[in-house]
């Protein structure tokens, strides 16, 4: 029997384990990089190990250091949890040659999976190897990992030899493996995927259905189960072609089976021979805990001839620190709160982290997975965009706004309308000002005004004066404060103060009344969903930036210049300057318009943060440098910053 299991992983996916080895009354033990000291997965374990590393982005690709973690900390088995070792048969064999329990699938099942060229070999799959023309469009893919890591559309034969350098660097940075392969890019099916579990005893469960069709950057963003609208002959063919899968390898463990839908057929992915991100959908639907069966298998139990019935539908959002009005950028600082209504019902969260931590830039930049479970597809829909719209999370921009959206987005109910094309054709629609954004500006300056307020209210006086004015983003809100301390709103109109304290502000807006709850940290505010910035009436010169300066729209590492680029060079608008990494992904900087680059500050292999100055471009017409955001600008200072993979393809899990 396992006592002590190791997670050889961080964040959201080490807590869920340890979660269920708690409830099993079994020891945890986690592992940490020199930036996750004091993240919450190390303060959930009973125990945890520091993994020294050259960089806190490779740390956890050490298997050789997380063996003899395990081996320090008295740890019987190890899960890799997912990402990072999770597909490494190596690691996997250096585990179980330590004597300890590997909870997966066994390494020669792993090799013939984890590689998705193999895996299409084992399965009589054969992938491009002369492109021509006519083949076009093709995706380029990394042959190992996931997440999006590795991947390019490729539209034009001559852009080809290019992709494939860029994608295999990327995959090597990422995975340790820079190996890729070309497979033909199927536009706008949906992403369909079959999760399944096996024991050593030759019984192989197909867990229904996940439909995964809602992506950006070939990463999942809502995720359900069953995958709805799918014919009954199609969800029989995919159960059945992803055992067979299985058994053709001897699998044992959990591990999901992918495949493209596209025009009534069923055209496979690949196989993750690990847990997924989303496996919370499918142990709703089926009543299981896929964890507690991981350590069942792999203490040698077998499973029982058939699985349990499903019920009802559920769902699942990732809550991401990114910015989707400006091309998904990750985002970074203090969380000063993340809390979820407590009376939601059917409603789960997993996450690795509380309010107060900080989100770094070295990894993935997902807060939680918020799931609903309900009897029908439309009331967990429901449930959890209720959910997700009431929560308190204060501090980097989220994705929270966007998966409300979308979850209410009338393509969104009609299962015939999911493709992985939702957000390329309706992202601008989904990333305009929420509603209400302009009376939550008014409880800000309220709130304001309250927590500086003296006897009679900040700014009253005996004699009527000028409106006060507060400025939040696009918004500003005017009053007047009154003799008995309470406030007259003179803009917006139809707007009338009820009571008005710091942290709660009450209004009556044409005649119907609500509540605002208000929290301030810094110049941002926040009022209820609604993330506002407190704009100084008159803007300090000093602050102001040049036209065409590029700034760094995030934190990151500059690993590349264009080559032969230099002070003095004619640039056009769009075109690549140079290359940002951030949490594993590469973001391309391009030019904001054209004309003559004056200065150049970035050097690979520079730490730059925020609103660092990376390069000058002058422009050969000054109205065409573009002084704030825009669509698909990733920062107010001009800088467009594109990241390096599609986001309406074929997806690949983190």
């Amino acid at each position: 029997m396992i006592s002590t299991v190791l997670v050889a992983n961080r964040g959201e996916i080490a807590c869920r384990v340890f979660r269920t080895c708690r409830e099993l009354g079994v020891a945890t033990v986690a592992v940490y990089s020199d930036a996750d000291a004091s993240a919450l997965h190390v303060r959930e374990a009973d125990a945890a190990v520091r993994l020294p590393g050259a960089s806190p982005a490779d740390t956890y690709l050490r298997g050789d250091l997380v063996v003899k973690a395990a081996l320090a900390a008295g740890a019987d088995a190890v899960h890799p949890g997912y990402g990072f070792l999770s597909e490494n048969a190596e690691f996997a064999r250096a585990v179980e040659d330590a004597g300890l329990v590997w909870i997966g699938p066994p390494p020669p099942a792993i090799e013939a999976m984890a590689s998705k060229t193999r895996a299409k070999e084992l399965l009589g799959i054969a992938p491009l190897t002369d492109v021509t023309e006519a083949d076009l469009p093709v995706l380029v893919k990394a042959a190992a990992g996931g997440g999006g890591r590795g991947m390019r559309i490729v539209r034009d034969l001559a852009a080809l030899p290019g992709e494939l350098a860029a994608a295999s660097a990327e995959a090597a940075s990422a995975f340790g493996d820079g190996e890729v392969f070309v497979e033909p890019y199927v536009e706008n099916g949906r992403h369909v995927e079959v999760q399944v579990l096996a024991d050593a005893h030759g019984t192989v469960w197909a867990l229904g259905t996940r439909d995964c069709s809602l992506q950006r950057r070939h990463q999942k963003v809502i995720e359900e189960a069953p995958a709805p609208g799918l014919p009954s002959a199609l969800v029989a063919e995919l159960h059945e072609r992803s055992v067979s899968a299985a058994k053709a390898v001897g699998y044992v463990g959990a591990g999901t089976v992918e495949f493209l839908v596209a025009d009534g057929r069923a055209h496979f992915l690949e196989m993750n021979t690990r847990l997924q991100v989303e496996h919370p959908v499918t142990e709703a639907v089926f009543g299981v805990d896929l964890v507690a069966l991981q350590l069942s298998v792999a203490e040698g139990a077998p499973l029982p001839p058939e699985p349990p019935a499903p019920r009802g539908h559920a769902i699942e959002a990732r809550l991401y620190a990114e910015d989707p009005a400006r091309g998904w950028a990750p985002q970074t600082g203090v969380l000063h709160a993340l809390e979820f209504p407590g009376d939601a019902r059917g409603v789960r969260v997993d996450t690795g982290y509380a309010s107060g931590d900080v989100i770094g830039v070295h990894y993935d930049p997902m807060l939680a997975k918020v799931v609903a479970h309900a009897p029908t597809r439309a009331e967990a829909v429901r449930r959890l965009a209720h959910a997700l719209s009431r929560a308190r999370i204060h501090g980097p921009v989220t994705n929270r706004a966007l998966l409300v959206g979308s979850l209410r987005h009338p393509e969104f109910a009609d299962p015939d309308r999911l493709d992985t094309g939702f957000y390329e054709r309706n992202l601008d629609a989904l990333t305009q000002a929420p509603p209400g954004e302009a009376y939550a500006a008014v409880a800000a300056a309220l709130a304001d005004a309250a927590r500086g307020a003296g006897r009679f209210g900040g700014g009253w006086r005996n004699v009527r004066s000028q409106d006060q004015i507060r400025a939040y983003g696009e918004h500003e809100a005017r009053y007047r404060p009154t003799r008995d301390g309470g406030y007259e709103i003179t803009a917006p109109e139809g707007v009338r103060a009820v009571h008005v304290t710091p942290g709660r502000v009450r209004l009556d807006v044409e005649g119907v009344v609500r509540d605002f709850e208000v929290a301030r940290h810094g110049d941002t505010v926040y009022v209820g969903p609604h993330r506002l910035t407190a704009r100084p009436r008159f803007p300090d010169p000093r602050e102001q930036t040049a036209p065409g300066s590029l700034l760094a729209p995030m934190p990151g590492t500059v690993v590349r210049v264009a080559e032969g680029l230099a002070v003095g060079d004619a640039v056009t608008a769009g075109q690549p300057l140079l290359w940002l990494e951030a949490m594993k992904m590469e973001h391309r900087v391009t030019a904001p318009a054209s004309g003559t680059l004056t200065a150049l500050h970035a050097v690979p292999g520079r730490q730059v943060e925020v609103g660092a100055l990376l390069a000058v471009v002058q422009a050969d017409t000054p109205s065409d440098v573009r002084t704030e955001a825009v669509t698909d600008v990733r920062t107010e200072a001009g800088t467009d910053v594109q990241t390096d993979a599609p986001s309406d393809a074929q997806e690949e899990e983190q």
